[in-house]
């Protein structure tokens, strides 16, 4: 309810300071021909900038800090006598407990006095805390109104100053996508640099076992943490998953866009891109209960042992996942290529089979390869479909009917329960995530080769 509040304050702030701007610029032009710098939105929404800056200064400070001083509050209305008998777990579990019968919730075991009397003094206090910054947001907020109001001219840039506030607020949205990705790959590198100080590099990345122990931190054996079972899985499983998705995915887009009518066309293409929005567990389901047995049963027809959970049975189903990645996207890009050169190829004398293989997908080349790229990362980062359908067996192997195990699912098993991140048991979690990456990293290398090696240029 305080967060619905102050939202609609700020809303309310940001509506009334606009109308004030936009109404005062307005008020400029008169009948003798006054020329306004900017337009009145402009205005409008520089007064509404000043207006909301300093009403979210205060928001934010009481986000950040008023954690901290109502804990503080709390902890002072605890009798001394009754601190000094309390630990640290004891003193949290006291402060929770006053904390909810300060909201009005229930608390099991007896109320004691002193716990009844501090959370009603820390309901007031969060009352009185709460329109103190509910007061005072609204009241910089309207003093910061009032100024921008009084800066109103005809020559005042108001454009200007806005678009610098954008740009500002762009290159803001942009420094969060870099830092996110900065962040990321920080946080898997340092810890995987502890990692290796348990385990050998070379026995991570070249050893043929993966068999981790879970024993005590710096005690016992840590076990074998050989990554080429992973990876060896992670690569079959995608590999078929493209296998299966590729050329139905690509055989589909160019049906689409090139020899379907209309109305097939606006029926069919909703219904391949209904399988994107299919949750993958869901997938996951579908190989482990029907796809499993049917190879199963399809390979004991023709002398071969399919296992019901296999690197097969996983592929097949994650490449029919992946095939909407592929088919829309590529779709959309021959799509986008110019009739002009379609209709000039035919005017050659091309075929529309020639003309597709000539001038179409060498045009729509770089959206492809995008389209592939995605496909591929979305088969290796895979996990719930590899969890129920791949057997999760991490042991070399080269046969796709037998039980793999990918990096995905090994992250997963290692780092599922308590885990303290002081051992190579779960530290492995983040050399593995590191090596994901890396991978990734390489295909979007790989891809940027290709299109400009490739890439038709077209004037």
């Amino acid at each position: 309810m305080n967060s619905l509040i102050i939202a609609g304050l700020l809303v309310l702030l940001l509506g009334l300071a606009y109308q004030t701007g936009w109404s005062k610029s307005r008020s400029l032009v008169t009948p003798d021909g006054i020329k306004v710098h900017s337009r009145p939105q402009y205005h409008g929404a520089l007064v509404a900038i000043w207006t909301l800056v300093p009403a979210l200064l205060i928001v934010g400070l009481w986000a950040n800090f008023g954690d901290s001083a109502t804990r503080a509050f709390t902890v002072s209305q605890i009798p001394p006598d009754v601190i000094m008998g309390l630990d640290e777990i004891a003193l949290n579990a006291t402060i929770q407990r006053i904390g909810a019968l300060a909201s009005g919730y229930g608390v099991v075991g007896e109320v004691q006095p002193f716990e009844q009397a501090a959370g009603a003094a820390l309901r007031q206090f969060q009352f009185l805390s709460f329109l103190l910054v509910v007061a005072a947001a609204a009241g910089t907020g309207i003093l910061a109104l009032l100024y921008a109001r009084s800066r109103i001219t005809a020559r005042l840039r108001a454009r200007n100053a806005v678009e610098r506030v954008m740009n500002l607020a762009l290159l803001a949205c942009s420094g969060v996508a870099i830092l996110t990705t900065v962040g990321i790959v920080a946080s898997l590198l340092t810890e995987a640099l502890r990692f290796f100080t348990f385990i050998n590099p070379l026995d991570f990345f070249f050893g043929t076992v993966w068999a981790p122990k879970f024993s005590s931190t710096g005690t016992g054996d840590a076990g074998q943490y050989g990554i080429l079972p992973l990876l060896s899985g992670t690569l079959m499983v995608a590999a078929i998953a493209m296998a299966v998705a590729v050329p139905v995915g690509l055989m589909t887009a160019i049906y689409l866009s090139q020899y379907a009518p209309r109305s097939v066309r606006a029926v069919v293409k909703p219904i391949i891109e209904i399988l994107a929005g299919i949750p993958t567990i869901v997938y996951g389901f579908f190989a482990l209960v029907t796809v499993g047995p049917f190879l199963n049963k399809a390979g004991a027809m023709i002398g071969l042992d399919i296992s019901a959970t296999s690197a097969l049975t996983a592929g097949v189903v994650m490449g029919i996942m992946i095939i909407p990645f592929i088919s829309s996207l590529s779709d959309d890009i021959l799509n986008q290529v110019p009739l002009a050169l379609r209709d000039g190829a035919y005017g050659l004398g091309a075929t529309q089979s020639e003309t597709i293989r000539n001038v179409l997908l060498p045009a729509a080349l770089p959206g492809i390869v995008g389209a592939f790229l995605l496909a591929v990362s979305r088969a290796i980062g895979e996990t719930m479909i590899v969890v129920l359908a791949a057997g999760n067996s991490p042991v070399l192997r080269g046969s796709p009917f037998e039980p793999v195990s990918t990096i995905t699912v090994s992250i997963v098993n290692q780092l599922t329960g308590d885990t303290d991140f002081a051992g190579p048991q779960s530290l492995v979690g983040f050399a593995l995530g590191l090596t994901l990456f890396v991978m990734t990293l390489l295909l979007n290398i790989v891809a940027l080769y290709i299109v400009r090696r490739f890439r038709e240029q077209y004037e």
